[in-house]
């Protein structure tokens, strides 16, 4: 961008929030790289692999503001070498960064990058022979193939946050700060700042990327911080092994040969190891937890919900609404308030919220109509 030429009014505008969107992301990255406690979501313990590859991407962000700095400052030629090997630079740091952090948020498997970096060999390429031969040709090509790439990763992240969402629901009752959407559109929302700050050819533009970039550094800290760390499903064999350990609330819990026992079986062992002693109101009940009490193991258990058709998500939360149901129409018959949010927590969901989402994917209704319609489902 030509900075040269602008009113004054524009560039010191513009040279303040360049500064201040340098230090804010090197900041951040020295939090996450120095600080052992989570000071934004105290409790919460992300994924290392989370932290550290947001860290190089907001270390990254402050680097990439110092060069351009110097560039601005010493040169601002934008047909020298220096200027080339910059445009070079950012595009494979900040891209693969944000692609790491990306895939890192994705905890059911670990993802490899690699085909990232392969990817931008062709940029490379693209790079050398532009600045052998440089033409508005390859320079539209050179760009176009940065956006093609930006949206073919998009389109990547859409499939695999399906499949981890999927994941979610088959292994985990709670999923309160697990789901990573919001996570992936601010991250690809860099994706697009950045690109657009590539081509910008406007001053008032190239203000408004800058501050927007601010929210979206804010943003991507706070979800990382609060992204708990999850367990990925190890590989289990066929058969539960004799020392299978159980719940300690059910120490003579006998183990069961995933082999012989039946869908009606199944139920059986539900309905008296986690429905009758309420198993189910545990916080963050995982899927590995309800095989240990039940006596089987996590992959013959999440075979036998595919079977119902239904997820384990749905049949844990249909249990906590059954009783949350079952305590407003205990208490309507007694003539007592019903004090709904209390009756959630009670019931097992983490906030309300949640319950609210839940109650109304497993009845139809929102809470409130419900409870206007007499408590009928």
């Amino acid at each position: 961008m030509e900075i040269l030429g602008q009113t004054p009014v524009q560039s010191i505008l513009f040279f303040t929030l360049f500064g201040v969107t340098g230090v804010v992301p090197l900041l951040a990255a020295l939090y996450l790289l120095l600080c052992p406690v989570n000071a934004i979501a105290p409790g919460t313990t992300p994924p290392v692999r989370l932290r550290r590859w947001a860290a190089a991407f907001f270390t990254f962000s402050a680097l990439t503001h110092l060069w351009w700095l110097l560039f601005f400052i010493y040169s601002n030629n934008l047909d020298s070498l220096g200027y080339q090997l910059i445009v070079l630079i950012d595009s494979i740091l900040l891209l693969t960064t944000i692609a790491g952090t990306m895939l890192s948020m994705l905890q059911d498997r670990r993802r490899p990058l690699w085909p990232v970096l392969a990817a931008m060999l062709p940029f490379v390429a693209f790079f050398g022979l532009y600045y052998t031969f440089p033409s508005d040709k390859l320079e539209l090509i050179i760009k176009s193939y940065l956006m093609l790439l930006s949206i073919a990763f998009a389109v990547y992240m859409v499939l695999a946050i399906h499949r981890y969402d999927r994941w979610l629901n088959d292994n985990y009752a709670d999923l309160e700060h697990k789901r990573v959407w919001l996570n992936q559109v601010v991250a690809f929302l860099c994706i697009l700042v950045f690109v657009l700050y590539e081509v910008a050819e406007d001053m008032d533009l190239s203000i408004c990327l800058h501050l927007a970039n601010l929210v979206l550094i804010f943003l991507l800290l706070w979800r990382v911080e609060t992204l708990p760390q999850l367990d990925a499903a190890p590989a289990e064999s066929a058969y539960v092994p004799e020392t299978m350990p159980v719940m300690p609330t059910q120490p003579e819990q006998p183990s069961v040969d995933p082999i012989s026992i039946d869908v009606d079986q199944m139920e059986q062992l539900l309905k008296e190891h986690c429905e009758a002693t309420r198993l189910y109101l545990e916080k963050d009940l995982t899927l590995q937890t309800l095989a240990q009490a039940v006596g089987t193991n996590r992959s013959y258990l999440s075979q036998y919900f595919s079977r119902k058709g239904i997820t384990y998500n749905i049949y844990i939360n249909s249990l906590r609404i059954n009783l949350f149901i079952s305590r407003c129409r205990e208490l309507a018959a007694a003539g007592q308030d019903i004090p709904i949010q209390q009756l959630s927590l009670e019931s097992g969901f983490g906030s309300y919220r949640t319950f609210s989402r839940a109650f109304l994917q497993r009845t139809g209704q929102s809470v409130t109509a419900w409870m206007n319609g007499g408590g009928n489902v």
